[in-house]
């Protein structure tokens, strides 16, 4: 299971940035940032898995792969904001994780306005 070798991988760098963190701390940070980074790649094969399954089931239903597309963006931002935030919080940084979480939920509200709005223009047609 990846799951045992990601968790173990995690331990082994917590221990070792925490004996770092009292002898060089900015070298504990820049081991945490490439353990998240590498974590984030071992699971990008999942998160193609996700994908084409979703693609496939917005097939089946008819709905448009651009709604798909924005729906996955939206996801994407929201993962790749919560690892920033966490690199930010690691660092001592949680003013700018803050902000980080502001700016992701405005970019999701903009990526989201497609969907909004033809939500509203499929309503307004039903009211009609």
């Amino acid at each position: 299971m990846e799951i045992v070798q990601i968790v173990g991988f995690a331990i082994i760098v917590t221990v070792i940035g925490t004996v770092l963190k009292q002898i060089k701390p900015e070298i504990a940070i820049q081991l945490s940032i490439l353990a998240g980074v590498t974590i984030f790649l071992l699971v990008m094969d999942k998160i193609r898995l996700i994908i084409d399954l979703l693609q496939k089931l917005a097939e089946q239903a008819n709905v448009s792969s651009y709604y798909l597309f924005i729906v996955l963006k939206i996801v994407g931002v929201a993962y790749l904001a919560e690892l920033g935030c966490q690199i930010c919080r690691d660092a001592g940084e949680n003013a700018l994780a803050t902000k980080v979480e502001i700016a992701a939920k405005i970019f999701v509200v903009v990526l989201a306005i497609p969907i909004i709005v033809a939500i509203t223009e499929s309503m307004m047609k039903l009211l009609a």
